[in-house]
Formats: structure tokens, sequence, C-alpha cells
């Protein structure tokens, strides 16, 4: 049973503006007749819910995941898209300003979610239950802080941690921490979570979508490579490839469709339910697919395919069209335009001019793993395995190509092919510190500075001890 988040009766708990709505973090509380009065397990598992909803906004298509690795690096571009056109292309152009409405809505979105995780935290300790099932919750929350944080220390560097909810005017006192510091409650976490949480296997189909012991230290194995600490990196992630709880998928077609689901390649993965308006379908359809409503919908044109990650990939790759459509038709007129074809769901429902579309989202996988397991050991018989399911020459063969001539830059070449528009392509540039080596040649004005995102004008505007990356 792999590690899929089964929200689809999920009961969304809202977040309303409260008492602390004025402080820097937007801690704001959650609304709900048992927020104050958490008793039963039926009381937590849908705080516990809601807390895994929170990853419908964080790896939305327009989310702030997808915005950094794709928009950021050399994989995507946008042409016409709704919405405030210059806070959009300043992502691809590194033009952030601090009044950026996006990375604020971003700021505020992963507070949000952390918020989410820790009054379930904060609630489990006085509750009258089980010690197997507390220890449970704690692991399932502290694995999605672990998450949350870490996609948001590689975002914005140090930044305010966290840990329990506070009010306003308790907000305010929490400053900036370093990296370090983010990174060393990172890994306390993930390894609580890696004690107490099942295997992928052991998890129940009515429990299927949350995380798992595997889940756990494929994202703590990311942490340690993110970190520097190969060693570790490597140690965590043997645990995961010698689990015998994963396997890469026999093709890589297999990985892809509305109705692919929860398979032995996926290690942690995001549930939708298609067809429906008020159940959680998936957008990445709607939102990859060209600007224009030529299907009966509009699409958002959403992270469109740059030249540059089409020609990285083989001639004979067969990944590159099974991720990658060259253009949509207008009739009988082919409209040449690049986009992302891994979440299409051709026949989907249509909703209020939406496609109701049913593909689930894969945030970690075997194959990454495998990646992983390469670029800590310097081993290539883990990248080679992935090369092998492509039907592709292994590294160190006569065939292989030559422009990847060393370990590490064929990780970096399997990793872009593989895990392509998957939201990983920056975080992985900055993890190797290649990020300006090889952006800036394509014409991309990275520097230094530029690694990292603006800390919100509106954040520093209501706590001025609220240090600003520089740069900006």
């Amino acid at each position: 049973m792999k590690t899929i988040i089964k929200i689809y009766s999920l009961v969304i708990i809202a977040f309303i503006t409260g008492s602390c709505s004025d402080s820097f973090l937007e801690l704001t509380p959650i609304s709900n007749a048992t927020a104050d009065n958490f008793k039963t397990t039926d009381d937590f598992e849908l705080a516990i819910n809601s807390a895994y909803a929170s990853l419908y906004t964080i790896y939305h298509p327009e989310g702030a995941v997808s915005y950094c690795n794709e928009q950021m690096s050399d994989n995507a571009i946008m042409y016409n898209i709704s919405g405030i056109q210059a806070d959009k292309w300043q992502f691809k152009d590194y033009s952030l300003m601090t009044t950026n409405t996006m990375v604020y809505q971003f700021w505020q979105d992963y507070y949000k979610a952390i918020f989410s995780t820790n009054i379930v935290l904060s609630k489990i300790e006085s509750a009258s239950l089980s010690d197997a099932y507390k220890n449970e919750v704690r692991a399932q929350m502290r694995f999605l802080r672990a998450l949350f944080y870490y996609n948001m220390v590689q975002t914005w560097g140090d930044i305010p941690l966290v840990t329990q909810p506070l009010s306003g005017d308790e907000a305010y006192a929490v400053l900036r921490s370093p990296q370090t510091e983010v990174y060393d409650f990172i890994k306390k976490d993930l390894l609580f979570a890696i004690d107490k949480l099942s295997l992928a296997s052991d998890i129940p189909s009515a429990k299927i979508g949350r995380a798992s012991k595997g889940a756990a230290q494929t994202l703590l194995g990311k942490v340690y490579l993110s970190m520097g600490d190969k060693t570790s990196a490597a140690t965590v992630l043997k645990e995961v490839y010698n689990s015998g709880q994963y396997a890469l998928l026999s093709t890589y077609a297999s990985l892809w469709g509305p109705n692919v689901k929860n398979t032995k390649e996926s290690i942690f993965e995001i549930q939708y339910l298609g067809g429906s308006a008020s159940a959680p379908y998936s957008r990445y359809y709607q939102g990859f697919y060209p600007n224009n409503n030529f299907l009966g919908f509009y699409g958002t044109g959403m992270n469109q395919v740059t030249d540059d990650l089409y020609n990285e990939y083989e001639a004979n790759d067969p990944r590159r069209d099974l991720s990658i459509a060259l253009g949509y038709n207008n009739g009988s007129t082919f409209i040449a335009q690049k986009y992302p074809i891994k979440w299409t769901h051709t026949n989907a429902v249509l909703g209020n001019g939406n496609p109701l579309s049913n593909n689930n989202f894969m945030v970690l996988r075997y194959a990454d793993v495998l990646l992983m397991l390469a670029e800590a050991t310097g081993d290539a018989t883990y990248l080679n395995q992935v090369r092998t399911r492509a039907g592709l020459p292994k590294f160190g063969e006569a065939n292989y190509p030559a422009a990847y001539s060393t370990i590490s830059l064929a990780i970096e070449h399997e990793r872009r092919v593989e895990l392509a528009l998957e939201f990983h392509r920056w975080f992985d540039l900055k993890r190797n510190n290649r990020a300006i080596a090889v952006l800036q040649p394509k014409g991309k004005a990275i520097t230094t500075d530029k690694l990292l995102l603006p800390i919100p004008q509106t954040v520093r505007s209501q706590n001025p001890a609220i240090i600003q990356n520089n740069g900006y």
C-alpha cells in the first residue's frame, strides 16, 4: 500500500481571520466546533485531513513549489497566463520585488499549512487516547511540518521557526532562525516520524495517502543531501532501497494516467478524485494546458516547456514524448507550443468550465531515491537502473552521451529528464551549487543573492525586526 493521502471525503477545516491576523506569520486559528475541544479520534482525523489538504495549495500547479522549481529554472516558461502578469514574470526574470504579491501569498500558504500541523500536535498532548494513536498522529504531523519547512528553507533560507500555535503578540517575538537550526529541527521531526510511522505495506486502505516510514526516510535523505551530508544521506536512502517496499515500474509510460494511483514506485503522493466539482479534483491538466479554450475549457498555460528542456532528452529517450507535447490543434491548424502531458486527463468531466481531472501528483517516488543514492554514493549502479528502465545506454558504456562525462553531470542530466516538470529542478541545481553555472549562460539574471526569494515587504512592515535577504 503506497503512501498516498486519501482525502476523497475530506471536510476541510477553514482558516479565518482572527486576533493574530495582523501578525507577520498570519497564523490564523482553525474555525471548527471542535478546534478548542479535541477529544475523540474523529476530531483528530478531521484535523489531520485538514493538515494534509494543505498539500493541495503548496503543490498546486501555480503554487510555491511549482513557481520556484520550474519557472525559476530552465525547464519552463509562460506565455499568456491569468493574474498579475508582472508579478508572475518576476520569477522567470529573476527580478522579484519585495512587494510581489505571490511571494507574500506563498509565505502565508506555508505558515497556514504549518499552523495546521502545530494545532494538532498541541491538542494531541492532552487527549485521552491511546499512546499508539497519539504517536501516529504526532508522526504524521511532524512529517508534514518537516516537508513544509524543507520547502521554505530552500525558498527563503533563514526563516521564522514556529513550533506551536502562537498568539499575535507571541508571533512578533519569533524572528528568523539560521538555516542550520531549521535543518536541525526538520531532522528531529523526520527522525521521530521514521521511528513511529508504519511501513507503506502496513497502512490500511482507509488511510492510503498518509505518510509512511519510507516517505520520512526519503525526505530525510533529501534533507541530508541539501546539508551536504552525503554519508548520512546514503545511509537512510539505502534503508529505503533495501526495505522491499518500492520498485521501479516496468515502463515509464505506466507511471502516468488519470487512473494510475498508488503504484509500487510511489513513495508519497497527493490524492485527487475527479468527476465532481465538490471533490478535490486534480488541476494539473488544466493548469499545464496552453492558455486557450479549444477543448471546452481555458487552460492556464502554466509551465510551458522550454526548447532547452526538450533538447536535453536523448533522441531515443521514450520519456520525452511521454512528458512533453509539441503543441495542440486549433481545428485543422497546429499550434507549436510545448507543454507538459504527464497529468493529462483527456476525457475529464467538465464542471463550471473546468476539467474535473483524476490525476494524482507524486511528491516523492522511487526513481528519485535511486538518483539521490547515486548522488550520495557516487555509484552509477543506481543511476543505471533508471536508465535501464528507459531503455538507454548505461553510464560508463561506450555509447553513453559524451556531454555527461562525469557521474555528477550524468546525475544532473538524469534527474532533469526523469523527473521533468515534477517540481525538482531549481532545488536540485541549488543543492549541488550549480544554479548559477547552469542558468546564467541561458540568460537568467541569477546571482548568489537571487538564490533565495525576498522576505515579503508586508512581513517586514508588520515586524521590522525581520531581516531582509541580501540583494532585495
